[in-house]
């Protein structure tokens, strides 16, 4: 009895060491790589477990490509995953670059991948160019004429180019300035409406893809539009501003004027106040000519006499003024 007791012990602990084996040693996963005819040791796959690498995210992008006929080794994919690259997506890619006989070595795609672009994409875009639409571009002509444009950009992924390049939205700002320039160096909005080709022969010839990480193959006039009369605008604009200007410039002439008017009235007054006390001396004066006896009573009674014989002259003469100035019947 306790034979048979000893004999289930060990039997589990058997069963225990294998289970804890197999899920620490891929066995399964060596057997489908010696199927495929990969040759991969155990002892390679227990120093993944041991790196923290899972050794299917690098043994099965390894089978297929040593089916696509690549020549990679688990060093390389296990460094590239390693540094956080997407181990699978890069052989993706190199398979579909060799199928499109293009030119991408592994360092290149593990290097595209990791600058965080998607390789594989970058390999297709350059099998099958993609199109970018841009929005409407307003160019104004030399006549004063907006005209609006929409282009179709073609580009081809440049695989050399990619790490470092440009974007999507570095083409597209070059493309619409590209539009406003050509737009503005021509003489009138009718030549844009009747020859929209120039505008991407113009841009085309301009090289703008330099430095991005596409090539442009062309660029497309999608529609052309006409917007606002932008010199009328302008012109209208400023004749409103000088106006305006013209305005305040009388409006100060004429606030200048009116204090020139009411500075002159007020010496008017103090003029008229230096009269009054000059005449309120004059009786003064008299008086001390009559007390001292430069003058005599007879002399200031003639004098009087000669004042009163003014006064009354001056009424009579303001009267014939007035009835001169009176309508005849």
């Amino acid at each position: 009895m306790s034979g048979l007791i000893g004999i289930g012990i060990i039997a589990f602990i058997v069963i225990v060491f294998l289970m804890i084996l197999f899920s620490f040693v891929p066995v399964g996963l060596w057997i489908s790589a010696l199927a495929a005819g990969v040759k991969v040791g155990i002892g390679t796959l227990v120093g993944m477990r041991l790196r923290r690498v899972s050794p299917r995210r690098v043994i099965d992008p390894l089978i297929k490509a040593h089916k696509a006929g690549l020549s990679l080794t688990t060093n390389q994919l296990e460094s590239h995953y390693l540094a956080g690259g997407n181990v699978d997506r890069v052989v993706d890619a190199i398979i579909a670059a060799q199928r499109a006989d293009i030119n991408l070595p592994f360092e290149r795609g593990a290097a595209i991948d990791l600058a965080g672009r998607d390789v594989l994409e970058a390999v297709q875009m350059s099998v099958n160019p993609k199109v970018i639409e841009t929005p409407f571009i307003a160019g104004v002509a030399m006549n004063g004429i907006e005209v609006k444009a929409k282009a179709r950009i073609t580009v081809r992924a440049n695989i050399e180019r990619l790490v470092g390049g440009a974007g999507e939205e570095t083409i597209v700002a070059r493309v619409g300035e590209g539009i406003v320039s050509t737009i503005g160096s021509s003489q009138s909005h009718t030549s844009v409406l009747e020859n929209p080709d120039m505008i991407s022969q113009t841009v085309l010839g301009k090289g703008l893809d330099s430095g991005t990480a596409f090539e442009i193959l062309s660029i497309d006039i999608a529609d052309v539009d006409i917007g606002k009369n932008i010199g009328a605008d302008l012109q209208t604009e400023q004749a409103l501003a000088d106006k305006n200007i013209a305005q305040a410039k009388a409006e100060e002439r004429r606030a200048m004027a009116v204090a020139q008017e009411q500075e002159m009235k007020a010496r008017v007054q103090e003029m008229r106040a230096k009269v009054v006390e000059a005449e309120a001396e004059v009786p003064l004066a008299m008086a001390e000519a009559l007390k001292s006896g430069n003058i005599g009573v007879k002399e200031y009674y003639n004098l009087k006499n000669i004042e009163s014989d003014t006064g009354m002259r001056n009424a009579i003469n303001k009267m014939t003024d007035k009835n001169d100035d009176t309508p005849k019947k």
